[in-house]
């Protein structure tokens, strides 16, 4: 009989030796490695960036704290499938090159998204049950900051058919991006007069145009044209870029309206709405706000808004008012918090009646609310309580209470739904509308607009390649590899935030 193998204890087997047993599974680390930041008394005093890059050191441990789930968490959370288990994994192993490629073969707008994305990947993080997630956005900044990202899209063989895009935005590059990679011919109308859609509504203390030029350069050597300044509905009709020969058209028109808030007093000088005070800020224009700032509203622009008053007004007292709790409110946590460092005072459960002045604004006039049952989305809804109105001094007040898109050109024949959010979309399979060949998509946020885009794309690619008559197949590798684009190993359902 032959004897056990060295150094097991008589009688097991030789696949229980020690050579054979798989390793214990990492220990989760609970403790997030700080990120650094500004200083509150030196941050608002100007634009500067908030947040601080990791350094290697920081992100190589930060990294090794993933426990590199099975079953990947934070790829079911990412509205665009990124593969973060797999770039985390390259940083802890010191790979920053191939963390860069990993990232940019799977998201185009990662210098961005290092920046501003919700991160829900974190949300779904496993060490999230046992401490603070691991801080995957950080980490890609950092995959991108020292890994080589100096990297430029490679498209397949042309398919020698043209597809409009209309709407520069995170959809209608996310969609470039897609279709260029294929090997179609596209074309980008944006009614600015720089791309970048709502991203260029972002205050430069989270991002800049910069990074949307660092990413939008990557596709240089894609067949992808960038028209700026064009209004499609108002400048072409729709149905001229059919006639024109583009055989598919994306409408990723995204909300560039503000919403009003419908009250008494709107119109007086010093009502600002939110959207144009972001946009003249990131396009270097003056703007002249008071030292006693009250803002409406509880979503991310909001917040955009009241921090940069906070900025604007040196010293000014910015006021949040909110018609819901603090639970309720939409708006980025994160967001949220920083405008709580930054000294920014919250109203909840005030509404606004009507806004007073006299040749300017002087005040708002708010009545208190309580929540009662769930409206039709599930949120708690506010209900006015009588007799309870109280007046809010203030010499500027920002609009903040939602967008919607421009439909101007647009007719009913595509028969377009227009989410609660405010952004159109085709209500077909794919996105497609009822008219052949157009689609129309967007999103809640930068990621989830992209994600839409992903999904239309797909669709657009079998409708163009029917027409070819050949079958689509998955994203091809975007630097020109022999590997196309699959889901990573454990995937099994995206989770639905």
């Amino acid at each position: 009989m032959p004897s056990d193998p060295v150094g097991a204890p008589s009688g097991f087997a030789a696949s229980s030796t020690t050579a054979s047993a798989k390793p214990p599974p990492p220990k989760l680390n609970p403790v997030r490695v700080p990120i650094r930041e500004d200083p509150i008394a030196e941050r608002t005093q100007d634009f500067r960036e908030v947040l601080h890059a990791y350094t290697r050191e920081e992100a190589v441990l930060e990294a090794q704290r993933c426990i590199q789930c099975r079953r990947p968490w934070c790829v079911e959370a990412c509205p665009i499938n990124q593969d973060a288990r797999e770039y985390i994994r390259l940083i802890a192993a010191g790979d920053f090159d191939g963390s860069a490629r990993v990232t940019l073969r799977d998201d185009p707008l990662a210098t961005c998204l290092c920046k501003v994305c919700y991160h829900y990947c974190e949300d779904a993080c496993v060490v999230k049950k046992k401490g603070v997630p691991i801080a995957i956005r950080h980490l890609k900044r950092a995959a991108l900051e020292f890994g080589n990202s100096d990297l430029a899209y490679v498209p397949s063989s042309p398919k020698h058919q043209r597809v409009a895009v209309v709407g520069g935005g995170p959809a209608g590059m996310m969609m470039a991006w897609e279709l260029g990679v294929r090997g179609y011919s596209v074309t980008v109308f944006e009614q600015e007069e720089r791309v970048g859609g709502l991203l260029e509504t972002i205050p430069a203390y989270r991002m800049s145009n910069r990074e949307v030029q660092i990413d939008r350069a990557r596709y240089k050597d894609l067949d992808v044209t960038w028209v700026d300044g064009r209004k499609i509905g108002r400048d072409i009709p729709i149905e001229q870029l059919l006639q024109e020969g583009y055989l598919a058209v994306f409408l990723s028109i995204g909300t560039s309206l503000h919403r009003a808030l419908g009250v008494p007093g709107e119109d007086l000088p010093g009502v600002i709405p939110a959207l144009d005070l972001l946009k003249r800020l990131n396009l270097g224009e003056t703007v002249s706000v008071g030292k006693k700032i009250v803002a409406v509203g509880g979503g991310d622009v909001a917040m955009d808004a009241i921090r940069s008053c906070v900025r604007l007004s040196q010293g000014g007292d910015v006021t949040l008012v909110y018609r819901r709790t603090r639970e309720e409110m939409p708006a980025d946590p994160e967001e949220l918090h920083g405008a709580e460092q930054e000294g920014i005072h919250f109203r909840f459960l005030r509404a606004p009646v009507r806004i007073v002045g006299n040749g300017h604004v002087e005040g708002l006039v708010v009545q208190r609310m309580e929540l009662g049952p769930p409206d039709s989305g599930g949120r708690r809804a506010p209900i006015p309580v009588p007799n309870s109105e109280e007046t809010i001094p203030c010499d500027t007040l920002i609009v903040a209470v939602g967008q919607r898109a421009d439909l101007e050109g647009f007719d009913g024949s595509l028969h377009l739904k227009i989410t609660p959010q405010g952004w159109p979309e085709g209500t077909k399979p794919g996105f497609a509308t009822d008219v052949p060949g157009i689609f129309a998509a967007g999103g809640r946020s930068v990621v989830y607009a992209m994600g839409s885009a992903s999904r239309a794309a797909e669709a657009i690619d079998a409708y163009l390649s029917a027409k070819r008559g050949e079958r689509a197949g998955p994203r091809p590798d975007p630097f020109g590899g022999d590997h196309p684009f699959h889901l990573p190993a454990g995937y099994t359902q995206p989770i639905r935030i």
